[in-house]
């Protein structure tokens, strides 16, 4: 079992950035591979950034060189680094957690761009 927390979320003017962390325990956090999703106002549930247990990372298109994910394996935690936001990044933001067929989320945290 693996419980997942965020943080970092809030209000944030169009340009501005923030930083989301997710912070886990429950298991060997450095065996996982993590992903931020995102899940805008009618929207469906979208993967937005994933690293591996190696570090590689990959990301969604619409955020690409704006968005940095990272993960800190003595501190059981992930990041992501978004810069330049957009309205519509305007979001609730998962933290996930997959190995073999075990699939865990967190409970998300908001993110509003708005002026």
């Amino acid at each position: 079992q693996v419980q997942l927390v965020e943080s970092g979320g809030g209000l944030v003017q169009p340009g501005g950035s923030l930083r989301l962390s997710c912070a886990a325990s429950g298991s060997i956090f450095s065996i996982y591979k993590m992903g931020w999703y995102r899940q805008g106002p009618g929207k469906q549930r979208e993967l937005v950034a994933s690293i591996t247990t190696g570090g590689d990372t990959s990301y969604a298109d619409s955020v690409k060189g704006r968005f940095t994910i990272s993960r800190d394996n003595a501190k059981n935690t992930m990041y992501l680094q978004m810069n330049s936001l957009k309205p519509e990044d305007t979001a609730v933001y998962y933290c996930n957690a997959r190995l073999s067929i075990h699939n865990y989320w967190g409970q998300g945290t908001q993110v509003t761009v708005s002026s």
